[in-house]
């Protein structure tokens, strides 16, 4: 009993640290610029709990929407994060069940090569990608952001593990023998064997994109399609900086992804742990 007190009281006070910069984050989010740095969360004064309530004001997220044209990149992060990880889950668990199950001449070079990939800054990458958009005709397009995103090397290798050690290759003979179509097989058979995995990788590759702030800005040229990692960046001013309306953005970027996230820790952890890196 006492130790395991001391196990959550341990916890309880990790969580309180972890939760202080999200604290910090909303505060500064509902004060005036000049509260901003008058006190390090809530402005002082004679209200309830010393604080002064009246001078908290939400104005800062209406100017994000009124002014800041948020809802547009709101959006457009949206689409891009919910494209880009459904089309990379799909790609990635496609690739992987061919590595797994098939018996191809060059199966074993094919997957040194992908995990080769992995191995590549994804810096590097850039000015190779760049140059190809360009030569398509696919620069500052929506397409031009979307298609390099869908195949990564990291989600192939990640299913091909998972695969190999969650669907059985005497369960997929067996429903060939049972007249069952490759399609078939992969979509009704391999899928929901490996759902954990799915569920992690979807969470991991919209949260990348979603935080994206490098390729965007590369790819899109026209701010009508910048996403917010982009649009919070180009809030920051030359001379002078209102905090309050950048923490207004900040908060409406994480909040989303946030609740995703609580919403999917389950699967998120379930398919970590699905022994999908045993060789």
């Amino acid at each position: 009993m006492i130790r395991r007190c001391l196990v959550y009281s341990i916890l309880v006070a990790l969580a309180a640290i972890i939760l202080i910069p999200f604290a910090y984050l909303f505060s500064a989010s509902v004060k005036t610029s000049n509260d901003f740095f008058s006190s390090l969360f809530l402005p002082a004064g004679n209200g309830l709990f010393g604080i002064a309530w009246d001078r908290l004001t939400f104005s800062n997220y209406t100017r994000l929407f009124t002014q800041m044209e948020f809802g547009r990149y709101t959006l457009n992060s949206f689409f891009f994060s919910s494209v880009i990880s459904v089309l990379a889950t799909l790609s990635s668990a496609m690739g992987g069940f061919a590595l797994a199950k098939y018996d191809f001449r060059g199966r074993r070079a094919l997957t040194d090569l992908v995990l080769a990939a992995i191995v590549i800054p994804p810096a590097l990458l850039l000015a190779p990608t760049y140059q190809m958009l360009f030569h398509l005709g696919l620069l500052d397009t929506v397409m031009g952001f979307i298609l390099p995103a869908i195949a990564p090397a990291f989600g192939v290798y990640l299913f091909r593990q998972a695969m190999l050690t969650g669907v059985p290759t005497e369960l997929i003979e067996a429903a060939r023998i049972e007249g069952c179509g490759e399609i078939r097989i992969f979509f009704s058979i391999a899928l929901p064997l490996v759902r954990p995995m799915i569920g992690a990788f979807l969470l991991i590759t919209f949260l990348a994109t979603w935080n994206n702030f490098i390729s965007p800005q590369i790819v899109l040229q026209t701010p009508e399609r910048f996403p917010l990692a982009v649009a919070i960046a180009q809030m920051k001013g030359t001379y002078s900086q209102d905090y309050g309306l950048l923490m207004a953005g900040t908060v409406v970027s994480v909040l989303p992804v946030l609740v995703l996230f609580l919403l999917l820790q389950r699967e998120f952890i379930a398919g970590l742990t699905s022994g999908a890196v045993k060789g």
